[in-house]
């Protein structure tokens, strides 16, 4: 594997513009290139809860290295933040990159003659990966985008099922990785109808209190808290379909008392946001997926994973889950975490094969 230090600079690219907003990509060129100058890629999606973060947050320099070192392009691409953006703005941010990784990137590639680029990006050999809210995004670049992904990668990812407690009923103990609870009076400018008033975004940076503040390390800036407040409060829905008034929450939240499956409760989601819902559109077209979660996940938790399996099953697509036994959310961003799943025939291993052989096979059956 390619060691971290040696990938070489990104090209950036605004791949669109929403008002005074750039909504940008990372391009890293693969280890080596081949002599077709085309090379697969990989497009990574950034977690955040869709409410914070940017190209660099939360970055897999373990994926990044691997895909590289297996001669694909790897690509960072960033999308609209909730609020005020909604779902459906990000749909066509996947839309638009889509568009752009066809029709525009490769002459933008070639035109920075003075540093030797040298490779383009294949666009029938596009593999997409996220983790959290990135594996979200990266269901609905599967779902909607043109050209379709290849592959999917989806690590810890939100969307599996989106009507369960944790996104619906509201909370008055510790539910978040043990974090205290939050108090709304402080994120007025982030709840509706406030939040409308929000500039649009696709780049809010982490960024942390020091040991001075009265909760060290506690996070400075307001949005990576949002996604947890939306869930307290019972009401992330509103915010990812845009539906405050009245409330999509308060509509299914009675519902979910008395419902076997939540296949019922599709009827109560109006028919504009069903496309939002990777439960709901699932079909045999479906790229092969690759799917993985941490037991003990209590951010996003694994019976997402396992809903979205066994719907892809029953669909008959290549479909592969794995539960990484005792562990939480981000679990691949520990300190140790190349020396625990890094290692011979570990996760990161199958994870670089599953994306190496999807690759491979579209070389083999479109070439």
């Amino acid at each position: 594997m390619a060691n971290s230090q040696a990938a070489a600079k990104p090209f950036t690219f605004d791949y669109k513009r929403v008002n005074e907003a750039s909504i940008r990509i990372d391009i890293y060129p693969p280890a080596q290139i081949h002599s077709s100058g085309k090379v697969p890629a990989l497009v990574y999606f950034h977690g955040g809860g869709l409410t914070v973060g940017n190209r660099n947050s939360w970055f897999p320099t373990w994926l990044r290295d691997r895909v590289l070192a297996s001669g694909f392009a790897f690509c960072s691409a960033e999308h609209r933040l909730i609020p005020p953006s909604t779902g459906h703005d990000i749909v066509e941010d996947m839309k638009d990159l889509f568009r752009f990784l066809e029709n525009d990137v490769n002459s933008l590639l070639a035109a920075k003659t003075h540093e030797n680029v040298g490779f383009g990006i294949d666009f029938e050999r596009i593999a997409v990966a996220g983790s959290s809210a990135g594996g979200l995004c990266a269901y609905l670049a599967a779902m909607h985008a043109t050209p379709k992904p290849v592959a999917i990668v989806a690590l810890y990812a939100m969307g599996g099922n989106f009507l369960t407690p944790q996104q619906l009923v509201p909370k008055t103990e510790v539910f978040f990785r043990g974090r205290e609870l939050l108090d709304p009076k402080d994120y007025t400018e982030f709840l509706w109808p406030a939040s409308q008033q929000l500039a649009v975004t696709a780049d809010s940076a982490l960024a942390y209190h020091d040991k001075s503040y009265k909760i060290p390390g506690f996070p400075a800036n307001p949005r990576m808290l949002l996604t947890r407040l939306y869930f307290q409060q019972g009401i992330f829905l509103d915010y990812y379909t845009g539906d405050h008034q009245p409330s999509l929450s308060d509509k299914l939240r009675p519902a979910l008392d008395t419902v076997s499956s939540t296949n019922e409760l599709k009827h109560l989601i109006p028919e504009r946001h069903i496309s939002l819902f990777p439960q709901f559109n699932i079909s045999p077209n479906w790229p092969p997926t690759i799917l993985v979660h941490g037991e003990l996940d209590s951010a996003v938790q694994v019976n997402e994973s396992k809903n979205l399996y066994r719907l892809l099953k029953t669909a008959g697509v290549d479909a592969t889950l794995r539960i990484m036994d005792g562990l939480e959310h981000s679990f691949d961003y520990v300190p140790d975490a190349l020396e625990k799943f890094g290692q011979k025939g570990g996760i990161f291993d199958e994870i670089e094969t599953f994306i190496h052989y999807r690759m491979k096979d579209v070389v083999t059956h479109v070439r």
